[in-house]
């Protein structure tokens, strides 16, 4: 694997450049979308990128779950499309101390779960022995407690017909690229259903049937909608059969956060901010504390997802996280059935305003730049003392900027 930017010049030239260009756009940006290397609404990565191209998006970044295999598709098929790409991951911890408490961080229905995320990774992506130890383990226990789901629904299935049945190593196989999650297993059993039932009422009767009874709210002609139907009311608490997550299958912060900078990320966490009441989480209700709070990380990065947020909502916690110099990114996710627009807007499809493009663009540069620092063998990125970060960000978007440029338009 050859990183594309180890041929690109120096960044004084490469700066240079961009400079005589007079560059004015601003690209459209998603900075978070996951693949099928853990779960996606894409059936593989190249078609991501050619609704990108559709879209007229000019930087994606991928986001998965406990791994970086995608990286070297990502790369490939940003090169083919003309879309940079960002190299990134994501891991689920455990704050014990909030979980205790029972305060909700970054999950709504989990107090003390935290999802966090790291950006621009070096690629090709080297971890040291004990990172890839901690990331095996933490698969391997994923793997464990999705196995037993199966075997939980087997149960259910045979209730409906003897001879139904889903093998854990099948679906690995067949839906997967390598990492099996819940909704590999609503996936799975969606179409058994489909294969089968020959009508909607069929199609209802089983779901029904497999609910032991209770009625399913699903449209059957949907299958996003089915599977989200079946995980919804099988594999979360209190379906039958929900596993409960083992506390070996999380990582405490710092252990992600040592995973992250050991792979040359930059660490950030993403904001999950108010839902569609205006409710925000205990750990996020408050702009100043999570402030000071993600300082006493050593963490300066933050992500969102605006389409779960309130225009004015958003605008006014990114404005106050831009005042303190953090970067911040936006994204879309893609990580269910769904297969949505990748063009970054807020809740109910309303369009980001020319500011909030802005600032994901340059939260994008910010990490181009890193990508580029780290491929040329230099630091990259570091979490800058406060009154050094907005100075340092402006160096890294000038050069990240130049960057993207020379890649998109040689």
């Amino acid at each position: 694997m050859i990183n594309f930017l180890d041929g690109f010049p120096d960044r004084d030239v490469l700066i240079a450049n961009y400079k005589e260009k007079k560059v004015s756009m601003v690209p459209d940006v998603n900075a978070h979308i996951h693949t099928p290397y853990s779960f996606s609404a894409f059936d593989d990565t190249e078609q991501a990128f050619i609704l990108a191209s559709r879209e007229q998006l000019s930087i994606l970044g991928i986001n998965d779950f406990n791994t970086t295999l995608g990286y070297e598709d990502f790369s490939w098929f940003g090169i083919k499309y003309k879309v940079f790409p960002l190299f990134n991951i994501e891991f689920m911890g455990l704050l014990k101390n909030e979980q205790q408490d029972g305060i909700r961080i970054n999950d709504p229905n989990n107090p003390g779960r935290i999802y966090f995320s790291g950006k621009g990774l070096d690629f090709p992506v080297s971890f040291s022995p004990l990172s890839i130890e901690k990331i095996i383990g933490i698969t391997t226990e994923s793997h464990r407690q999705v196995r037993q789901m199966t075997e939980k629904l087997n149960q259910q299935l045979k209730s409906i017909d003897g001879s139904l049945h889903l093998d854990f190593d099948e679906i690995k196989q067949r839906f997967t690229k390598g990492m099996v999650r819940e909704r590999h297993i609503a996936r799975a059993v969606r179409l058994i259903m489909e294969e089968t039932c020959n009508s909607d009422e069929e199609k209802k009767e089983f779901l029904e049937n497999l609910y032991s009874g209770k009625e399913s709210s699903a449209d059957v002609s949907s299958p996003a909608a089915v599977e989200n139907d079946i995980r919804g009311k099988m594999l979360k608490a209190g379906g039958a059969a929900f596993v409960e997550e083992d506390p070996a299958a999380f990582l405490d912060l710092g252990e992600i956060i040592s995973i992250i900078r050991d792979g040359g990320g930059i660490p950030c966490y993403p904001v999950l901010l108010d839902d569609t009441k205006g409710w925000k989480t205990e750990f996020e209700s408050d702009a100043e504390a999570l402030y000071k709070r993600l300082r006493s990380w050593d963490v300066s990065c933050i992500e969102l997802i605006p389409g779960r947020n309130d225009l004015n909502i958003l605008k006014s916690f990114v404005t106050f996280f831009r005042e303190k110099g953090f970067i911040v990114m936006f994204g879309t996710e893609h990580n269910t059935p769904s297969l949505d627009p990748l063009k970054v807007s807020a809740r109910n499809g309303v369009p980001l305003d020319e500011e909030l493009r802005i600032v994901g663009y340059e939260g994008a540069c910010i990490v181009a730049a890193h990508q580029y620092l780290r491929a040329k063998g230099e630091q990259g990125y570091v979490s800058f003392p406060e009154r050094e970060i907005k100075e340092k960000n402006s160096e890294f978007i000038a050069l990240g900027k130049a960057v993207i440029d020379r890649f998109l338009n040689g």
